[in-house]
């Protein structure tokens, strides 16, 4: 139990504070092969890109502890390329759609007509089309726009930045928020559960109390004694806490695990099961709308290649084939100390497009959801951190617990001759 306090002296502190293990954050892109059959209104057919492998550090700072048994921390997160582990370089181009115009159209379609009209005249001036060929670097960690400009200036508001934009560009040299978490100084069985994020108790992006509410650790760690049914941790990515369920046990190189996969549920529309009706306005079940935490943007959430979704989004677009094996997230935690020695977190981007009356570049799209990127952070317990987890966490206990029975079978004799003795003395 010390060791898996929060506490400097721990044999875990060192761990959760500056994580050893080495994570990796890989992105596949989906490429739209035929971007002019799409304005005219034909199914999209898709191609998948990469990975993009990035070697990721994390690192904690601004750790505080508090009287109430808590401790607040910043994660930071830094990313570095890796060329030897992707197909492909960040200097390669892919053709996607153009995120900010046809995200753009659809939250203005329900707008006048005439800041309509004056948004379709200014993207004919500025030449902008509604797919886009980009480095893989540029859709990465950002690219200048005048499109950015010009729609803060037709709609101030409506875009919450400036400059450059990128889907990864909040993501590499920031911080997840504060997170306050419980150091299970005096309840154990509290150990890194969120006590507040951001000052928060409750998110307010939701329309129910149920689905605002901070559940779980923030991802990292569990308290030890874990049972076989379920796990939650709060993802500030998905705006939201996550329930994974318990699948199956296993070993790890030696050590046992439980592995905790996401339910089919998670995702799950409003209609088909109800507690998830506070995350709607919904649309099929397998993708989840995130737009009320994404600026309003049109952007959904999903496994990738719509894996346990509902089949009418695969069909909806060529050149998915969804498969757990591939697309499939999971954690393989040690039971004991709540400790995940392999895990692979998997998401899935996805923008809404379709027709808007009024902006002339979005032609004649169909309504669909269309995947953009999926990507997948992992990594594993490995080297010398695992031979220090395994002789001080596991092995060590087990030897203690044998030494134990051997001491209470040691016992037994001596007991029954004590008391022999002493009936024969009386």
């Amino acid at each position: 139990l010390q060791n898996v306090r929060i506490n400097p002296s721990s044999i875990s502190f060192q761990m959760w504070k500056d994580i050893p293990v080495p994570f990796y954050l890989s992105v596949h892109f989906f490429e739209v092969l035929n971007p002019k059959q799409v304005l005219q209104g034909a199914k999209p057919v898709l191609s998948q890109r990469g990975p993009y492998v990035y070697r990721e550090y994390r690192y904690k700072t601004n750790i505080t502890f508090h009287d109430n048994d808590t401790v607040s921390y910043l994660e930071y997160r830094k990313l570095f390329f890796q060329p030897d582990l992707s197909s492909g370089t960040e200097d390669e181009y892919v053709v996607v759609p153009n995120i900010l115009m046809l995200g753009a159209a659809v939250m203005m379609e329900k707008l006048p007509n005439i800041l309509k009209m004056l948004l379709s005249g200014a993207l004919a001036g500025l030449k902008q089309e509604a797919f886009m060929n980009r480095t893989v670097g540029e859709i990465m960690w950002g690219y200048e726009d005048p499109l950015i400009d010009t729609i803060n200036t037709l709609i101030p508001g409506l875009l919450p930045f400036k400059g450059k934009f990128g889907l990864f560009a909040d993501f590499n040299n920031s911080n997840s928020g504060l997170f306050t978490v419980n150091t299970g100084t005096k309840n154990i069985s509290q150990v890194h559960m969120v006590d507040s994020w951001n000052g928060l108790k409750k998110v307010k992006y939701w329309r129910s109390s149920q689905c605002n509410m901070i559940n779980g650790t923030a991802g990292e760690m569990w308290p030890p004694f874990m049972s076989p049914t379920s796990l939650e941790f709060y993802s500030p990515d998905a705006c939201r806490s996550m329930t994974l369920v318990y699948e199956q046990s296993g070993k790890f190189k030696g050590v046992p695990t439980y592995r905790f996969v996401a339910p089919k549920t998670l995702f799950a529309n409003g209609t088909d099961y109800p507690p998830n009706e506070g995350f709607c306005p919904c649309m099929q079940s397998g993708i989840q709308n995130v737009s009320t935490c994404r600026f309003n943007a049109p952007m959904f959430i999903s496994h990738p290649h719509f894996y346990n979704a509902d089949p009418s989004l695969v069909s909806a677009v060529e050149g998915l084939h969804p498969s757990k094996d591939q697309h499939g997230l999971f954690l393989d935690v040690h039971p004991m100390t709540g400790i995940p020695m392999n895990c692979s977190i998997k998401l899935q981007l996805n923008l809404y497009i379709k027709k808007v009356s009024g902006i002339m570049q979005t032609g004649n799209i169909e309504p669909v959801v269309l995947p953009l990127l999926w990507f997948a952070e992992s990594g594993s317990i490995e080297g010398s951190v695992l031979k220090q987890f395994y002789n001080n966490l596991v092995l060590l206990p087990l030897v203690l617990d044998y030494v134990q029975y051997i001491l209470l079978g040691l016992s037994v004799p001596l007991i029954i001759s004590a008391a022999v003795l002493m009936a024969v003395s009386k």
